[in-house]
C-alpha cells in the first residue's frame, strides 16, 4: 500500500497523527479503510501512486462533530481537479486515471472555528481480481466454482453492509452521546434557577412578617 498522508495545521498549531484502523491490501486491487480525527481549522492530505487506466472509488463519511460536514477535494498529477465538494456529509466518487502518477485527496475543517471531526474513507484502487484465475478457459466453470464465486460476491456484499451500519451507529452513539451532554447541563441549570428562586421566595415572604420597628422622636422646647 503506497498510501501516504500530510497534514496542514491551522493556527492551532500542529496536529495529531491520524488512527488508522484498518488497511488492506490485495495483488491486483488496492483498498485502504482509514478513519481520522480532523481538527478545526485544519486540513488532511492523502496521497496514492496509481497507473494509468486504473478505476478508483472514493467513498468518505463525517461520522463525528457540528454538523457532520467536510470539504473534499480530489486532483490527478497535473494538479487538475477532479472531484470537490464543499461540507458533505457522506459522498461517493468513481473515476479512472488518465495517466500515471500520485493522486491527492484532501478533507478540510479550515471553515469551522471550534469543532473538530471524526472523518472515514474507503479508497479503493482497482478491482478484486477473479476468484478462479482460470476463469477465461475454455470449459465452463462447475456447478462447484460458481457456487464459490457466488458466495464470495455475496460476502463482499455482507462486509460493505456492515462497514455501513457500523459508521451508522458510530454516528448515532455520537449524537446519543451529545444530546445526553446538553440534557445533564440543562437539568443543572434548571436545579440551581429552582434553587436560587427558592431561597429568594424564603427571604422575600420572611420580610413579610417581620416586625417593623418604629422610631419617635421628641422635640425639645
Amino acid at each position: 500500500m503506497l498510501l501516504r498522508s500530510s497534514r496542514a495545521a491551522g493556527p492551532w498549531g500542529r496536529l495529531p497523527p491520524p488512527l488508522l484502523l484498518v488497511a488492506l491490501a490485495a495483488c491486483a486491487a488496492r483498498a485502504s479503510e482509514i478513519t481520522f480525527e480532523l481538527p478545526d481549522n485544519a486540513k488532511q492530505c492523502f496521497y496514492e501512486e496509481i497507473v494509468q487506466g486504473t478505476k478508483c472509488t472514493l467513498e468518505f463519511q463525517v461520522i463525528t462533530g457540528g454538523h457532520y460536514d467536510v470539504d473534499c477535494r480530489l486532483e490527478d498529477p497535473d494538479g487538475t481537479v477532479l472531484y470537490k465538494e464543499m461540507k458533505k456529509q457522506y459522498d461517493s466518487f468513481t473515476f479512472t486515471a488518465s495517466r500515471n502518477g500520485t493522486y491527492k485527496f484532501c478533507f478540510s475543517n479550515e471553515f469551522s472555528t471550534f469543532t473538530h471531526k471524526t472523518v472515514y474513507f474507503d479508497f479503493q484502487v482497482g478491482e478484486d481480481p477473479p476468484l478462479f484465475p482460470s476463469e477465461n478457459r475454455v470449459t465452463a466453470l462447475t456447478q462447484m466454482e460458481s457456487a464459490c464465486v457466488s458466495i464470495h460476491e455475496a460476502l463482499k456484499s455482507v462486509i460493505d453492509y456492515q462497514t455501513h451500519f457500523r459508521l451508522r451507529e458510530a454516528q448515532g452513539r455520537s449524537r446519543a452521546e451529545d444530546l445526553n451532554t446538553r440534557v445533564a447541563y440543562w437539568s443543572i441549570g434548571e436545579a440551581i434557577i429552582l434553587l436560587v428562586v427558592s431561597i429568594g421566595q424564603v427571604f422575600l415572604l420572611k420580610s413579610f412578617f417581620s416586625d417593623k420597628r418604629t422610631t419617635t422622636t421628641r422635640v425639645g422646647s
